[in-house]
């Protein structure tokens, strides 16, 4: 414990040449979870404890899901609720959304949520409007999962980003995870929920690695929807986005540190609802504030939260509201003009230093 405190743990890295130091820092270290493995609890948890949650969709049985999310699910419950579909999303989500009114609580899983243009009548004239429709008789609890914006060269028609478009609808929850807690806690949360919860993923992330503790990996952790997460706490400017976006904005925060400005970084984690409060109380402290999406800007998601900073904290500003988004144009397939169309971190770090005057 001395030798911990005297030289922190990369003194010891750097020290550790014996067996028992390597063993010390192994018992120090955090564990770490990737997205996938963080969603296939989540599902394999919410399964065990509930046994009208089942799951429907392409490939999610036999093949272990596209993304092998759902791995080992079908044999540790069988077919009956790990539910093999044919390629027809209009078709399994009406099921679904069938199934929910009638008192189970589906999960349905799209293979990417491009697919699920197929069924935006069901998510939204089923699902969404019927609690209201049927003035609060019918409650609707189902999620709808699935990858949800850019991969890497799957060009204009598996490419885009959703988020704008169902966090525009009433009676919709809307979540955007981040890293393995987000992941665990908020797909736990949506599941329990009474209402129909869009959760929208990202490919890329699925294999990243993220440290997490044994309150994460408990059975029963949940984290509230419609609660944002300050992710890096900072005083000189807010950098606001969510999943994939998140990484970027505390990689641009870290090189923004280099050159003085201290970044805070905040996760949004829930579209919908959207937790305006921690956005502004940021934007109060700080002055500043660049928001980043990889959806087209026109009506984007980071417009009402650009839309919600002038309403409720316009006097607070030193410097007008910036945006980082995507290109209005189709996804490109040739590689350099994909990473043309989407946001980089260096723009993150350019718009930042405008905001800032530098």
């Amino acid at each position: 414990m001395q030798a911990l405190l005297q030289f922190g743990r990369n003194g010891l890295r750097q020290q550790a040449q014996s067996k028992y130091l390597s063993q010390a820092l192994r018992g120090y270290a955090s564990k770490e979870l990737t997205v996938r493995d963080a969603l296939n609890s989540a599902l394999d948890e919410e399964l065990a404890r509930d046994d009208r949650v089942f799951i429907m969709g392409e490939e999610v049985g036999e093949y272990q899901g596209a993304y092998k999310i759902t791995r080992g699910l079908l044999q540790k419950y069988g077919a009956k609720r790990v539910r093999d579909t044919p390629i027809t999303e209009a078709g399994f989500t009406g099921i679904g959304a069938g199934a929910a009114f009638a008192g189970l609580r589906p999960i349905v899983e799209f293979m990417t949520f491009n697919f699920a243009m197929q069924a935006i009548d069901q998510i939204i004239n089923s699902s969404a409007k019927t609690l209201y429709m049927s003035a609060g008789t019918i409650s609707s609890p189902i999620v709808f999962r699935g990858p949800n914006g850019a991969a890497a060269g799957v060009a204009a028609q598996h490419s885009q980003c959703y988020a704008a478009w169902y966090s525009h609808v009433p009676g919709l929850k809307v979540l955007a995870p981040y890293d393995a807690e987000d992941c665990r806690g908020l797909l736990k949360a949506a599941i329990r929920d009474p209402d129909p919860v869009v959760f929208l993923e990202n490919e890329i992330l699925y294999g990243s690695a993220f440290p997490v503790d044994d309150t994460i990996l408990g059975k029963d952790f949940t984290l509230p929807i419609g609660k944002a997460k300050v992710q890096r706490e900072g005083k000189d400017i807010t950098l606001v986005g969510f999943g994939k976006m998140v990484g970027y904005n505390l990689e641009a925060a870290k090189e923004l540190e280099k050159e003085g400005v201290s970044a805070e970084v905040i996760n949004v984690r829930t579209l919908k609802p959207l937790d305006r409060e921690t956005i502004v109380n940021s934007v109060r402290k700080t002055h500043r504030v660049v928001c980043v999406e990889e959806g087209w800007p026109q009506s984007g998601f980071t417009a009402e939260i650009v839309a919600t900073v002038n309403e409720e904290c316009f006097d607070d500003l030193d410097a007008p509201p910036e945006r980082v988004t995507g290109a209005e144009v189709p996804m490109p397939y040739a590689a350099n003009l994909e990473a043309a169309a989407l946001p980089q971190v260096k723009d993150v770090i350019r718009v930042a230093k405008r905001c800032l005057g530098r």
